[in-house]
């Protein structure tokens, strides 16, 4: 799909302040053209606004028509603004940005131009110059609200926090801005704030009865609480019928607390209302693929395309739909796993016992059966992982499950050890099962944390090890109330908010686990599906109130992680002069205070640990020991770098331990399957030795997967490992396939006889 370019790119090359994706609109915007003049031509004696404000009015209401009247007639304005307004209304955008760039140029003083301009750039995806315009406005006339509102609405975009400061100011400069309570209504209604998005949506309502998108809001409130929201909406559509922009909305809010199913009913409802509301419909396209869809998603966006709607997310879910050829399906009763050709043979198995075994254990654990099979798809592009879950690059999540559906990086996707890929998919299937327990009722905080807890459930060197930052969170008491955790994962008022709201939630759920038992938690599970409130859901089956709760569990959190959380900064300095000793040759003060730093915050295993240091001084001073030891510490907490482990796994085996080297070097496989051939030939070796043949198995098809140069002599090995399991039909495979590739291959000849003889019984 080359024709298409580069995704998020601008029309009108690299000038600035451009219009992306207003060129080529094709034959629907002539005829458009056409008939408006035709309209203005008919001498009906009609009369319409001739302000853009009235204009927009027009449409509001529905009047479209009358409103196609208008905005064509600002086209033939003497003011270059007026005739933006006009262009703009018209969809021809590319004659209303070089307006725009007219106006401002005649009038560099005008506060209000460059505010509409940035507006113009905002609704055509290009915040970035709106915000700059947005800013220079300001510079010009540092009271003025719209201004303040298109930073707000650029803000929002991005699920920063400050959406809502931006969002006051202008309500302070202007209190009867109806569309500054109506964003704060969304807003509040994104962070679980019911009560504060309804009196925010009645002070619009307040100011105007035909505030649209505050009635929306309100309907969105009684969905979410599944209650009906008809009289919201027959007000809606008694104001106009044809407003998609309502229902996108809805449906917007519904797929931000995992309903996309019910998204996608009111994202069709959205463009029935109105066919040509491209933003809903690539909206409904990209829930869709969420969903496991491939070909009505294709056909949405496609209809996007054509029409000019070619926002990033449009044209590189287009792009990424063109992938899907590269990927190799497998297919059983309960699983459907996706796989890069390029790499599918090596991870299935690996994949595919992690994913049955999760399966499994959470159908023991939930006390329920999925009612069909779950899909995952693993991609080893990062970027092409977050357009298929967010429709955009810069996702900085590892997986994310849409109900039935998993998405998830790769190993090869990440650096190895940045990410364990067996603690993810275990957290992604929690998901899967939690919100088919809770017909996707559950809180976003709750499905959270009970997926961060059975990380660490499954193995405790699993899960995510405290950062420094959560270790500052703590120090700075930052925390949020439980009720109120679900606005730490959607709109964070810090840079770490959304890792610290992770371990938090991970946290409460260890903590209810470990005083009221696993039980307590499928409890809250079922409190959840039956549409709970979080405060409803802890006193019902916790038996207090949730600021009760709060108190109690931070007590026991803060009781548990001691002092490195005050002694954080002390920390810091400290690692940086382990550095400067780490250079020299006092072995001795080197490893104790590497051993002293440990002590201190013995869960800091990234970059420039203090336990890669110490060994290394252990095994520079010949102690291979205490080396082993510290290294099996760091193993143990959650260490993840492969070298490490594998330079672990060698002092065991040297030590004659083989079957400690062989769980170790097994570990590595959780990491990064593709890290390395060798390890998967030394791996299968010490398995096959101990007597594992299944472990030999899988790792000497891991070898020969990677396509080695000595490819013989990995069909040999598997041949042999499946000779020694009985399996003679797949040993035969495999050592022919040796001697194809290499026919004097002593080891295969003899094997080739032994499974000859064999068979005729000598």
């Amino acid at each position: 799909m080359s024709a298409r370019g580069t995704a998020g790119g601008t029309a009108g090359g690299t000038a600035r302040r451009t219009v992306p994706g207003a060129g080529a609109r094709g034959l629907r915007e002539r005829v458009c053209r056409v008939l408006a003049w035709v309209l203005i031509g008919a001498g009906t004696g009609a009369s319409w606004a001739a302000a853009p404000a009235d204009c927009r009015g027009l449409r509001l209401h529905g009047q479209e028509t009358q409103a196609q009247r208008c905005f064509l007639a600002l086209t033939t304005s003497s003011r270059p603004d007026q005739r933006a307004e006009g262009f703009w209304g018209l969809e021809r955008y590319d004659e209303a940005n070089r307006e725009f760039r007219v106006a401002v140029a005649q009038a560099d003083g005008n506060a209000g131009f460059r505010v509409r301009w940035g507006r113009l750039l905002h609704e055509r995806f290009n915040d970035a110059d709106a915000q700059d315009l947005f800013k220079e406005a300001l510079a010009r006339d540092p009271n003025n609200a719209p201004a303040y509102m298109g930073l707000a609405l650029v803000s929002a975009d991005g699920f920063d926090n400050r959406a809502i400061e931006w969002s006051h100011k202008a309500l302070e400069l202007d209190p009867k801005l109806i569309e500054a309570h109506e964003l704060l209504a969304n807003l509040a209604l994104e962070d679980s704030d019911a009560a504060q998005a309804a009196e925010q949506a009645d002070a619009a309502l307040q100011l105007s009865p035909d505030a649209l998108n505050a009635l929306a809001v309100h309907a969105a409130i009684e969905l979410l609480s599944d209650r009906p929201a008809d009289a919201w909406l027959d007000k809606i559509r008694a104001i106009n019928p044809h407003y998609g922009e309502g229902y996108q909305l809805i449906a917007q809010n519904l797929v931000l607390r995992n309903r996309y199913d019910d998204g996608v009913t009111y994202y069709r409802q959205a463009i029935a209302a109105d066919p040509h509301l491209w933003a809903a419909r690539s909206e409904l396209a990209i829930n869709l693929m969420r969903l496991g869809q491939e070909i009505e998603p294709r056909q949405q966006l496609e209809l996007c395309y054509q029409n000019g709607y070619r926002d990033s997310a449009t044209v590189n879910s287009l792009r990424l739909l063109d992938s899907y050829k590269n990927f190799v399906t497998f297919k059983d009763a309960t699983t459907i796993l996706k796989l890069h050709q390029q790499e599918a043979t090596l991870l299935f198995p690996y994949f595919d016992a992690e994913l049955k075994r999760s399966i499994a254990a959470y159908e023991i654990k939930y006390r329920m059966k999925l009612p069909g099979p779950v899909q995952v798809e693993v991609y080893p592009d990062h970027e092409d992982f977050a357009v298929r879950t967010q429709g955009m690059p810069g996702l900085g999540a590892l997986g994310v499950t849409f109900g039935m559906v998993v998405a998830m990086d790769s190993p090869s996707g990440r650096k190895p050890g940045e990410f364990h890929w067996a603690s993810t998919l275990r957290h992604e299937m929690s998901h899967v099962f939690i919100l088919t327990a809770t017909n996707h009722r559950v809180p976003r905080w709750f499905t959270e944390g009970l997926a961060v807890h059975e990380e660490t459930a499954a193995s405790p060197e699993w899960g995510d090890p405290m950062t420094p930052d959560i270790l500052i969170a703590l120090r700075d008491k930052k925390l949020l109330p439980v009720t109120e955790l679900d606005r730490g994962f959607v709109r964070p008022e810090y840079a770490a908010q959304v890792f610290v709201s992770y371990f938090q939630a991970g946290r409460i759920c260890d903590y209810i686990a470990s005083r009221w038992g696993d039980d307590k938690l499928l409890d809250m599970v079922h409190s959840f599906a039956h549409s709970a409130s979080t405060p409803a859901a802890i006193q019902d089956n916790l038996g207090m109130a949730p600021e009760q709760f709060d108190r109690e569990f931070q007590a026991w959190l803060y009781q548990k992680v001691g002092d490195m959380p005050a002694h954080v900064d002390e920390w810091h300095k400290r690692m940086a002069n382990l550095a400067a000793l780490a250079h020299g040759e006092q072995k001795d003060a080197l490893i104790k205070e590497a051993t002293a730093l440990i002590d201190m915050y013995p869960d800091y295993v990234y970059d420039g640990n203090a336990y890669e240091v110490l060994a290394q001084a252990d095994l520079d001073t010949g102690n291979s020991s205490a080396a082993a030891s510290v290294l099996t510490q760091y193993e143990h907490i959650g260490g993840r770098r492969p070298d490490v482990l594998k330079q672990l796994a060698h002092i065991e085996e040297q030590q004659g331990d083989r079957q400690a080297a062989a769980a170790t070097l097994d570990r590595i496989n959780y990491i990064d399957p593709a890290y390395d051939e060798e390890l998967h030939r030394h791996l299968g070796t010490l398995w096959f030795d101990l007597q594992n043949y299944s472990g030999a198995i899988r790792e000497f098809g891991a070898v020969a997967a990677m396509h080695p140069l000595d490819q013989a002599s990995a069909q040999y090995d598997l041949a042999r490992a499946y000779f020694a399991t009985g399996e003679r039909a797949q040993a035969e495979e495999h050592v022919l396939a040796a001697l194809e590739n290499s026919p004097s291959y002593r080891p295969a000849q003899k094997l080739l006889l032994q499974l000859e003889d064999q068979q005729t019984g000598k």
